[in-house]
C-alpha cells in the first residue's frame, strides 16, 4: 500500500494514462489525489466518473504556469508528470508550443517539486526521444536530460526524480486504433502512412504499472524502459479491419486501404534505448534500468548487466497476426 495516507498530484491527470493512474492509486487509500489539467470538460467527465470519491481534488491549470504548478504541489508527497503535447504533426506545425509544454512545463515541475519538498517525481517520456527526428521527440529528449540533470544539481533538495519511457499506448486518445475504426465505419477506408512501419505497443495497464513501479522503486535519475511487444502496422490494420467489419456486419471488400506516405517527422521504426545507454544499463526480466551515469550505478535485486546494443523495434520479435488480434480484443477496443 505504497500510497496509503499519502498526498499525490497527477499533472495531466485527465489523459488516458493519468486516469488509469488515478484508478490504481485510489486502491491504496491515499489521503488525497489532486488532478491538474487545463481541460475543464475532461475534468467534468472525470468528476462524474468518480462522483462518490471525496479524496480527489480537481485543479484547472497549465503546466506552463509555474505559480499554478507550485500551488498544486503544496504539501504533496508524490508527483506524476504525464502532461505533454504529443501529437507528432501538431508539434511539427507548432514547435514552440511543444517547447513551452514539454520543456518549460517540465522545468516548472522540477523547480516546484524541489521548492515544495516533494518526496518523488516520475516523468513519462517516449520512444520518440531516442534519436529524435521530430519536434515532439526532441522536446521529450530535452525534458529527460533536464530531469536527469536535476538529480545531480539539486543541492540540498531530497526530491528523487525518475523517468519512464513508453512505446505507443494501445487505445489511448489520439492513437491509431480509434482512428482506424472511425475511418472504417464512416469512410469505408483506412489511410495509412507506410504499412511496413514497426512500433512498440503497450497496454494502458502496462503503462500504468510501469509508472507506479518507477515511482515506488526509483533511487534517483534513472530511466526505466519496459520490454514491450513489437507490432507491424500492416498486421494491426488487418486485424482492425477484420474485427471491425465482423462486429458491424460490414463487407470487408468495401474497405479500401489508402497509402498516403509518411508524415513530417515520422520514422519507420522506434527505439527505446541507445547503444551508449546499453553500456551502463541493468536488465530485469521485464525491463531495462538506465542509471543517471556510470558513476552512480546501483544494482537492483536480480538485475544483470544489459547486453550492448540498441533496443529497437527493428531487431525485436514481431507479434504474429493471432497475437495482435488477442492483444486488441483483450483491450476491448472494437
Amino acid at each position: 500500500m505504497f500510497f496509503r495516507n499519502k498526498k499525490i498530484l497527477i499533472i495531466g491527470g485527465t489523459g488516458t494514462v493519468g486516469e488509469s493512474l488515478l484508478q490504481k492509486i485510489l486502491l491504496d487509500d491515499p489521503t488525497v489525489v489532486r488532478i491538474l489539467s487545463r481541460d475543464e470538460y475532461k475534468q467534468y467527465m472525470l468528476q462524474n466518473s468518480f462522483s462518490s470519491r471525496k479524496d480527489i481534488r480537481y485543479l484547472i491549470g497549465d503546466v506552463r504556469d509555474y505559480d499554478r504548478v507550485l500551488t498544486a504541489m503544496e504539501d504533496i508527497d508524490y508527483v506524476f508528470h504525464v502532461a505533454a503535447l504529443k501529437h507528432v504533426p501538431a508539434c511539427e506545425y507548432n514547435p514552440y508550443e511543444a517547447v513551452l509544454t514539454n520543456i518549460v512545463g517540465t522545468n516548472n515541475v522540477i523547480k516546484a517539486a524541489m521548492a515544495q519538498n516533494v518526496k518523488k517525481v516520475t516523468f513519462t517520456s517516449s520512444d520518440k526521444a531516442i534519436s529524435p527526428t521530430n519536434t515532439y521527440g526532441a522536446t521529450k529528449l530535452t525534458a529527460e536530460r533536464m530531469i536527469v540533470a536535476s538529480g545531480q544539481n539539486k543541492g540540498n533538495s531530497k526530491t528523487i526524480f525518475s523517468i519512464v519511457r513508453f512505446g505507443n499506448v494501445i487505445g489511448s486518445r489520439g492513437s491509431v486504433i480509434p482512428l482506424f475504426i472511425n475511418q472504417i465505419l464512416n469512410d469505408r477506408k483506412i489511410t495509412v502512412t507506410n504499412p511496413a512501419m514497426s512500433r512498440f505497443m503497450m497496454t494502458v495497464n502496462q503503462a500504468t504499472e510501469l509508472t507506479i513501479k518507477a515511482m515506488r522503486e526509483s533511487k534517483g535519475g534513472e530511466i526505466i524502459v519496459l520490454k514491450m511487444p513489437v507490432i507491424l502496422l500492416q498486421d494491426l490494420i488487418k486485424v482492425i479491419t477484420e474485427e471491425t467489419c465482423f462486429k458491424h456486419k460490414i463487407n470487408i471488400k468495401e474497405i479500401k486501404i489508402q497509402e498516403i506516405g509518411m508524415r513530417p517527422g515520422e520514422k519507420m521504426f522506434e527505439e527505446l534505448m541507445t547503444y551508449d545507454e546499453s553500456l551502463i544499463a541493468w536488465e530485469l526480466p521485464d525491463m531495462f534500468i538506465i542509471p543517471a551515469s556510470v558513476e552512480n550505478e546501483f544494482r537492483y535485486p536480480n538485475a544483470k548487466k544489459a547486453k550492448e546494443g540498441t533496443y529497437s523495434s527493428t531487431d525485436q520479435p514481431v507479434l504474429s497476426i493471432d497475437e495482435v488480434r488477442k492483444l486488441v480484443l483483450d483491450q476491448d477496443l472494437i
